[in-house]
Protein backbone atom coordinates (compact mmCIF):
# COMPACT_ATOMS: atom_id res chain seq x y z
CA UNK A 1 0.00 0.00 0.00
CA UNK A 2 1.33 3.45 -0.95
CA UNK A 3 2.44 5.67 1.89
CA UNK A 4 0.36 8.72 2.63
CA UNK A 5 1.71 11.79 0.84
CA UNK A 6 3.51 14.30 3.02
CA UNK A 7 2.49 17.19 0.83
CA UNK A 8 1.39 18.30 -2.59
CA UNK A 9 3.45 19.78 -5.39
CA UNK A 10 2.36 21.45 -8.61
CA UNK A 11 4.71 21.41 -11.59
CA UNK A 12 4.22 23.71 -14.59
CA UNK A 13 6.21 22.99 -17.75
CA UNK A 14 6.17 24.16 -21.33
CA UNK A 15 8.26 25.87 -24.01
CA UNK A 16 9.71 29.36 -23.81
CA UNK A 17 7.17 32.20 -24.11
CA UNK A 18 4.17 29.95 -23.42
CA UNK A 19 3.09 31.89 -20.32
CA UNK A 20 4.28 29.56 -17.53
CA UNK A 21 5.21 32.36 -15.10
CA UNK A 22 1.82 34.08 -15.39
CA UNK A 23 -0.04 30.81 -14.89
CA UNK A 24 2.13 29.94 -11.89
CA UNK A 25 1.31 33.27 -10.24
CA UNK A 26 -2.42 32.78 -10.68
CA UNK A 27 -2.25 29.26 -9.30
CA UNK A 28 -0.05 30.35 -6.39
CA UNK A 29 -2.67 32.90 -5.37
CA UNK A 30 -5.38 30.22 -5.43
CA UNK A 31 -3.55 27.51 -3.46
CA UNK A 32 -1.31 29.59 -1.15
CA UNK A 33 1.78 28.57 -3.04
CA UNK A 34 5.43 29.54 -3.39
CA UNK A 35 7.26 29.26 -6.69
CA UNK A 36 10.53 27.42 -7.35
CA UNK A 37 12.14 28.40 -10.64
CA UNK A 38 13.49 25.52 -12.73
CA UNK A 39 15.26 27.61 -15.35
CA UNK A 40 18.93 26.91 -16.05
CA UNK A 41 19.74 30.58 -16.75
CA UNK A 42 17.52 32.45 -14.28
CA UNK A 43 19.70 31.12 -11.46
CA UNK A 44 22.38 33.61 -12.54
CA UNK A 45 22.58 37.14 -11.17
CA UNK A 46 22.39 39.90 -13.76
CA UNK A 47 20.76 37.72 -16.41
CA UNK A 48 17.30 39.24 -16.18
CA UNK A 49 15.85 40.60 -19.41
CA UNK A 50 17.39 37.93 -21.64
CA UNK A 51 15.93 35.13 -19.51
CA UNK A 52 12.49 36.63 -18.96
CA UNK A 53 13.11 36.69 -15.22
CA UNK A 54 10.14 37.93 -13.24
CA UNK A 55 10.62 41.26 -11.45
CA UNK A 56 9.88 41.77 -7.75
CA UNK A 57 6.89 43.95 -8.68
CA UNK A 58 5.51 41.28 -11.01
CA UNK A 59 5.72 38.66 -8.24
CA UNK A 60 2.66 40.25 -6.57
CA UNK A 61 3.91 39.22 -3.15
CA UNK A 62 4.30 35.53 -4.06
CA UNK A 63 7.70 34.21 -2.86
CA UNK A 64 9.98 33.01 -5.66
CA UNK A 65 12.99 30.78 -5.10
CA UNK A 66 16.20 29.83 -6.95
CA UNK A 67 16.47 33.12 -8.80
CA UNK A 68 19.77 35.08 -8.71
CA UNK A 69 21.58 32.49 -6.60
CA UNK A 70 24.77 32.04 -8.67
CA UNK A 71 27.38 34.16 -10.42
CA UNK A 72 27.33 33.88 -14.24
CA UNK A 73 31.08 33.29 -13.99
CA UNK A 74 30.46 30.04 -12.11
CA UNK A 75 28.82 26.77 -13.06
CA UNK A 76 25.40 25.87 -11.65
CA UNK A 77 24.34 22.48 -12.94
CA UNK A 78 21.49 20.01 -12.51
CA UNK A 79 23.09 18.48 -9.41
CA UNK A 80 23.20 21.90 -7.71
CA UNK A 81 19.62 22.58 -8.75
CA UNK A 82 18.29 19.27 -7.47
CA UNK A 83 19.81 19.74 -4.01
CA UNK A 84 18.67 23.37 -3.76
CA UNK A 85 15.14 22.64 -4.97
CA UNK A 86 14.70 19.68 -2.62
CA UNK A 87 15.67 21.89 0.30
CA UNK A 88 13.17 24.57 -0.77
CA UNK A 89 10.37 22.02 -1.17
CA UNK A 90 10.86 20.86 2.41
CA UNK A 91 10.99 24.44 3.72
CA UNK A 92 7.87 25.52 1.82
CA UNK A 93 5.90 22.46 2.94
CA UNK A 94 6.85 23.09 6.57
CA UNK A 95 5.34 26.57 6.24
CA UNK A 96 2.07 24.95 5.23
CA UNK A 97 2.32 26.22 1.67
CA UNK A 98 2.34 24.50 -1.72
CA UNK A 99 5.58 24.27 -3.74
CA UNK A 100 5.04 25.17 -7.40
CA UNK A 101 7.92 24.18 -9.69
CA UNK A 102 7.97 26.24 -12.88
CA UNK A 103 10.31 26.12 -15.84
CA UNK A 104 11.26 24.93 -19.27
CA UNK A 105 14.46 23.05 -18.41
CA UNK A 106 12.98 19.58 -18.67
CA UNK A 107 16.02 17.61 -17.57
CA UNK A 108 16.28 19.61 -14.34
CA UNK A 109 12.59 19.19 -13.55
CA UNK A 110 12.53 15.46 -14.20
CA UNK A 111 15.75 14.90 -12.25
CA UNK A 112 14.04 16.57 -9.29
CA UNK A 113 10.53 15.15 -9.29
CA UNK A 114 11.48 11.61 -10.36
CA UNK A 115 14.67 11.59 -8.28
CA UNK A 116 16.89 10.65 -11.21
CA UNK A 117 20.47 9.81 -10.15
CA UNK A 118 22.83 12.63 -11.07
CA UNK A 119 26.58 11.97 -11.20
CA UNK A 120 28.56 14.13 -8.75
CA UNK A 121 31.40 15.15 -11.03
CA UNK A 122 33.62 18.12 -10.31
CA UNK A 123 35.21 20.24 -13.05
CA UNK A 124 38.20 18.75 -14.86
CA UNK A 125 40.14 21.86 -15.86
CA UNK A 126 42.66 20.08 -18.05
CA UNK A 127 39.97 18.22 -19.99
CA UNK A 128 37.89 21.37 -20.36
CA UNK A 129 40.88 23.26 -21.75
CA UNK A 130 41.37 20.57 -24.41
CA UNK A 131 37.69 20.43 -25.29
CA UNK A 132 37.43 24.23 -25.53
CA UNK A 133 39.74 24.07 -28.56
CA UNK A 134 37.13 22.06 -30.47
CA UNK A 135 34.18 23.52 -32.31
CA UNK A 136 30.61 22.87 -31.16
CA UNK A 137 30.18 20.59 -34.18
CA UNK A 138 33.22 18.52 -33.19
CA UNK A 139 32.04 18.29 -29.58
CA UNK A 140 28.59 17.21 -30.67
CA UNK A 141 30.07 14.50 -32.91
CA UNK A 142 32.03 13.14 -29.94
CA UNK A 143 28.93 13.12 -27.75
CA UNK A 144 26.92 11.29 -30.40
CA UNK A 145 29.46 8.46 -30.32
CA UNK A 146 29.35 7.92 -26.55
CA UNK A 147 25.84 9.09 -25.55
CA UNK A 148 23.34 9.04 -28.40
CA UNK A 149 20.36 9.49 -26.03
CA UNK A 150 21.66 12.71 -24.51
CA UNK A 151 22.86 13.98 -27.91
CA UNK A 152 19.29 13.86 -29.22
CA UNK A 153 18.12 16.48 -26.72
CA UNK A 154 21.11 18.71 -26.06
CA UNK A 155 21.60 22.06 -27.80
CA UNK A 156 24.32 21.02 -30.25
CA UNK A 157 25.48 24.65 -30.55
CA UNK A 158 25.94 25.06 -26.79
CA UNK A 159 29.63 24.35 -26.10
CA UNK A 160 29.20 24.74 -22.33
CA UNK A 161 26.64 21.92 -22.11
CA UNK A 162 28.44 19.74 -24.64
CA UNK A 163 31.70 20.02 -22.71
CA UNK A 164 29.95 19.24 -19.41
CA UNK A 165 28.31 16.14 -20.93
CA UNK A 166 31.65 14.91 -22.27
CA UNK A 167 33.34 15.72 -18.96
CA UNK A 168 30.88 13.57 -17.00
CA UNK A 169 31.12 10.73 -19.51
CA UNK A 170 34.93 10.81 -19.38
CA UNK A 171 34.97 10.83 -15.57
CA UNK A 172 32.30 8.19 -14.91
CA UNK A 173 32.64 6.09 -18.03
CA UNK A 174 28.87 6.33 -18.41
CA UNK A 175 26.43 8.48 -20.42
CA UNK A 176 24.93 11.57 -18.77
CA UNK A 177 22.71 10.02 -17.65
CA UNK A 178 21.65 6.89 -19.51
CA UNK A 179 17.91 6.92 -18.88
CA UNK A 180 15.31 4.61 -20.29
CA UNK A 181 12.70 7.35 -20.51
CA UNK A 182 9.72 5.04 -20.99
CA UNK A 183 10.69 3.09 -17.87
CA UNK A 184 11.42 6.18 -15.79
CA UNK A 185 8.06 7.75 -16.55
CA UNK A 186 5.81 4.69 -16.60
CA UNK A 187 7.17 2.87 -13.54
CA UNK A 188 6.42 5.56 -10.97
CA UNK A 189 3.35 6.24 -8.88
CA UNK A 190 1.64 9.60 -8.74
CA UNK A 191 3.47 10.06 -5.46
CA UNK A 192 7.21 10.61 -5.51
CA UNK A 193 9.76 10.86 -2.75
CA UNK A 194 11.80 13.99 -2.11
CA UNK A 195 14.09 14.33 0.85
CA UNK A 196 12.77 11.11 2.37
CA UNK A 197 9.13 12.26 2.26
CA UNK A 198 6.28 11.37 -0.08
CA UNK A 199 4.60 14.08 -2.16
CA UNK A 200 1.61 14.01 -4.46
CA UNK A 201 2.31 15.64 -7.83
CA UNK A 202 0.26 17.33 -10.50
CA UNK A 203 2.30 18.06 -13.63
CA UNK A 204 0.70 20.64 -15.93
CA UNK A 205 2.00 21.31 -19.42
CA UNK A 206 1.15 24.62 -21.03
CA UNK A 207 0.76 24.14 -24.77
CA UNK A 208 -0.23 26.92 -27.14
CA UNK A 209 -1.18 26.63 -30.82
CA UNK A 210 2.03 26.78 -32.87
CA UNK A 211 1.17 30.05 -34.62
CA UNK A 212 0.43 31.75 -31.31
CA UNK A 213 3.64 30.48 -29.73
CA UNK A 214 5.75 31.67 -32.67
CA UNK A 215 4.09 35.09 -32.52
CA UNK A 216 4.76 35.36 -28.79
CA UNK A 217 8.40 34.34 -29.22
CA UNK A 218 8.92 37.06 -31.82
CA UNK A 219 7.08 39.83 -29.99
CA UNK A 220 8.81 38.99 -26.69
CA UNK A 221 12.24 39.16 -28.32
CA UNK A 222 11.50 42.58 -29.81
CA UNK A 223 10.21 43.78 -26.44
CA UNK A 224 13.35 42.62 -24.68
CA UNK A 225 15.53 44.39 -27.21
CA UNK A 226 13.58 47.62 -26.65
CA UNK A 227 13.80 47.34 -22.88
CA UNK A 228 17.58 46.95 -22.69
CA UNK A 229 18.65 43.37 -23.36
CA UNK A 230 21.80 44.46 -25.18
CA UNK A 231 22.68 46.89 -22.36
CA UNK A 232 22.31 43.97 -19.96
CA UNK A 233 24.75 41.87 -22.00
CA UNK A 234 27.24 44.78 -22.11
CA UNK A 235 26.98 45.16 -18.34
CA UNK A 236 27.63 41.45 -17.82
CA UNK A 237 30.71 41.67 -20.03
CA UNK A 238 32.01 44.74 -18.19
CA UNK A 239 31.56 42.86 -14.90
CA UNK A 240 33.99 40.19 -16.10
CA UNK A 241 31.80 37.67 -17.93
CA UNK A 242 33.75 36.83 -21.08
CA UNK A 243 32.29 36.87 -24.58
CA UNK A 244 32.96 33.12 -24.71
CA UNK A 245 31.01 32.57 -21.51
CA UNK A 246 28.11 34.72 -22.73
CA UNK A 247 28.07 32.76 -25.98
CA UNK A 248 27.84 29.53 -23.99
CA UNK A 249 24.53 30.60 -22.43
CA UNK A 250 22.91 30.30 -25.85
CA UNK A 251 19.90 32.00 -27.43
CA UNK A 252 19.65 35.73 -26.57
CA UNK A 253 23.06 35.93 -24.91
CA UNK A 254 24.86 34.07 -27.69
CA UNK A 255 23.67 36.21 -30.58
CA UNK A 256 23.50 39.43 -28.56
CA UNK A 257 27.14 39.05 -27.56
CA UNK A 258 28.15 38.17 -31.12
CA UNK A 259 26.52 41.37 -32.33
CA UNK A 260 28.16 43.45 -29.61
CA UNK A 261 31.64 42.37 -30.55
CA UNK A 262 30.95 42.83 -34.25
CA UNK A 263 30.66 39.25 -35.47
CA UNK A 264 27.17 39.71 -36.92
CA UNK A 265 24.91 42.62 -37.87
CA UNK A 266 21.91 43.77 -35.84
CA UNK A 267 19.45 42.25 -38.30
CA UNK A 268 21.38 38.96 -38.30
CA UNK A 269 21.33 39.00 -34.51
CA UNK A 270 17.54 39.40 -34.38
CA UNK A 271 16.93 36.75 -37.04
CA UNK A 272 19.36 34.20 -35.61
CA UNK A 273 18.07 34.67 -32.06
CA UNK A 274 14.47 34.25 -33.19
CA UNK A 275 15.29 31.08 -35.11
CA UNK A 276 17.31 29.66 -32.22
CA UNK A 277 14.48 30.23 -29.73
CA UNK A 278 12.00 28.52 -32.04
CA UNK A 279 14.29 25.51 -32.39
CA UNK A 280 14.82 25.40 -28.64
CA UNK A 281 11.06 25.50 -28.02
CA UNK A 282 10.71 22.53 -30.35
CA UNK A 283 13.39 20.60 -28.41
CA UNK A 284 11.62 21.46 -25.15
CA UNK A 285 8.38 19.97 -26.44
CA UNK A 286 10.18 16.87 -27.70
CA UNK A 287 11.46 16.33 -24.16
CA UNK A 288 8.14 16.96 -22.42
CA UNK A 289 6.13 14.80 -24.80
CA UNK A 290 7.94 11.72 -23.48
CA UNK A 291 6.21 12.08 -20.13
CA UNK A 292 2.72 10.52 -20.07
CA UNK A 293 2.07 12.04 -16.63
CA UNK A 294 1.87 15.60 -17.97
CA UNK A 295 -1.66 17.02 -18.19
CA UNK A 296 -1.61 19.32 -21.20
CA UNK A 297 -3.65 22.51 -20.89
CA UNK A 298 -4.23 25.68 -22.89
CA UNK A 299 -5.30 28.12 -20.18
CA UNK A 300 -5.99 28.77 -16.49
CA UNK A 301 -9.54 27.41 -16.60
CA UNK A 302 -8.30 23.98 -17.65
CA UNK A 303 -5.66 24.13 -14.91
CA UNK A 304 -8.31 24.97 -12.28
CA UNK A 305 -10.30 21.88 -13.16
CA UNK A 306 -7.29 19.64 -12.70
CA UNK A 307 -6.29 21.34 -9.44
CA UNK A 308 -9.61 20.31 -7.88
CA UNK A 309 -8.47 16.69 -8.14
CA UNK A 310 -5.37 17.39 -6.06
CA UNK A 311 -6.73 19.88 -3.53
Amino acid sequence: MARKAKGKIIVIVGPNASGKSDLALKIAKKVNGEIISADSRQVYRGMDIGTGKITRKEMLGVPHHLLDIASPKSDFNVSHFKKSAQKKIVEITKRGKVPIIVGGTGFWIDALIYDWPIPEVGPNRALRARLEKLTAMQLFARLQKIDTGHAKNIDHHNKRRLIRALEIAATTGKPVPEFNFAYKYNHVNKQHEIGGQEYGFLVLGLKLPQKELVRKIHSRLLKWLKTGMLKEIKKLHRSGVSWKRLDSFGLEYRYGSRYLHNLISYDEMVDQTYRAIRKYAKRQMTWFKRNPQIHWIKNQNEATGLLKKLF
